[in-house]
């Protein structure tokens, strides 16, 4: 019970803290600022894989859970629970930044600035990026260790910097899921629930494919 706990937790923080930094900025004329959503989001991450990486793993996100459990280092009869306790803290992190900020009308969900094609390739490629490196910085199902935060949330940064723009660069259905609900903008929110998770697939056939040509 205690790694769904620890995912709830940390998917959370990173919905509150990163959509959160979104509002501020907007009603804030732009304080925050586009490199400073960025950063918030790849700073949590780092701070949640160091809080809960020794306890759940730190995915925090659908797509890497299912990346894992692709990859055969994640059990199966975990891969649902770890996706409700993700889902249920993006929806809670949501409904409380509904509550502070309720003249907010999409909380920080993630709209494609473009057309829907678009934004559909370009989070397939961001979820392959950080999925690839996930996977080869964890330790079997686990995002724990001093490299793996930095590398994870600089990956995350690095994402959102270039991609945010775009396609608002979420790799994450959760982190998707949350502020669509409450918010009620659920007019592309199928790209964000399966271009992340077409994406880490990906990623996964990759590194299948470097490791067993890379073996002795």
């Amino acid at each position: 019970m205690n790694k769904y706990i620890a995912e709830f937790i940390g998917t959370f923080a990173l919905v509150f803290a990163g959509t959160g930094a979104i509002v501020v900025n907007d009603l804030a004329n732009g304080a925050v600022s586009h490199v400073g959503i960025s950063l918030t989001f790849g700073l949590v991450v780092t701070a949640m894989i160091y809080a809960v990486g020794d306890i759940s793993g730190a995915h925090l996100n659908p797509a890497v859970t299912l990346g894992f459990w692709m990859k055969r280092t994640f059990p199966g009869r975990q891969v649902f629970p770890y996706l409700i306790s993700q889902c249920a803290g993006a929806l809670l992190a949501s409904a409380i930044l509904h509550y502070l900020f309720a003249q907010h009308s999409t909380l920080g969900a993630t709209i494609p600035s473009g057309s829907a094609l678009q934004s559909f390739v370009l989070e397939i490629i961001l979820t392959f990026f950080l999925m690839f490196v996930i996977l080869n910085v964890a330790t079997d199902a686990k995002e724990k260790g001093i490299m793996a935060g930095v590398a994870v949330g600089a990956t995350v940064a690095l994402d959102a910097i270039f991609g945010g723009p775009v396609s608002g660069a979420s790799m994450n259905p959760a982190r998707s899921l949350g502020p669509a609900l409450i918010s009620g903008r659920l007019e592309s929110l199928c790209i964000y629930l399966t271009a992340p998770i077409i994406g880490a697939f990906l990623a996964v056939l990759v590194c299948r494919y470097l490791v067993r040509h890379n073996a002795p």
